[in-house]
């Protein structure tokens, strides 16, 4: 994603911006991460794809060589080994377009995420208490 001008309602609309090789990786990617996390709902945040289940899960987003994969910096750290031969950052991965991406990999990581939120809530909600 080039333009940073451009800014999309659904992920949907994001996806359509791209090639048709890109729409089939992004759409794969979208499939992974609501079969890995059937509750979350589907919103656009940083003008980014994103999954949120009290609050948001993981973010994705094309660039012109990669998949850019947002897990917060738990789920980075919780899969630091799996992630070792792919360049990222504190909360990020940058999956290269010329490879397959990792999808079973990327289910733990969105798995994780899942329980992570759960319980976050579930502290919250006691602590209301």
């Amino acid at each position: 994603m080039e333009d940073s001008q451009i800014t999309c309602e659904s992920i949907d609309e994001y996806i359509r911006k791209f090639s048709p090789e890109v729409q089939i990786i992004l759409e794969s990617l979208r499939k992974v991460i609501k079969e890995s996390a059937p509750g979350a709902e589907e919103k656009m945040s940083y003008q980014m794809p994103t999954f949120a289940l009290h609050g948001n899960l993981v973010h994705f987003a094309a660039y012109k060589n990669h998949i850019g994969f947002y897990p917060t910096p738990s789920g980075i750290d919780a899969f630091r080994e799996e992630l070792a031969e792919y360049k990222g950052a504190k909360g990020s991965v940058q999956f290269p377009l010329e490879k397959p991406l990792p999808y079973e990999l990327i289910s733990k990581i969105v798995k994780f995420r899942v329980d992570e939120n759960i319980k976050l809530a579930e502290e919250k909600k006691k602590k209301k208490k």
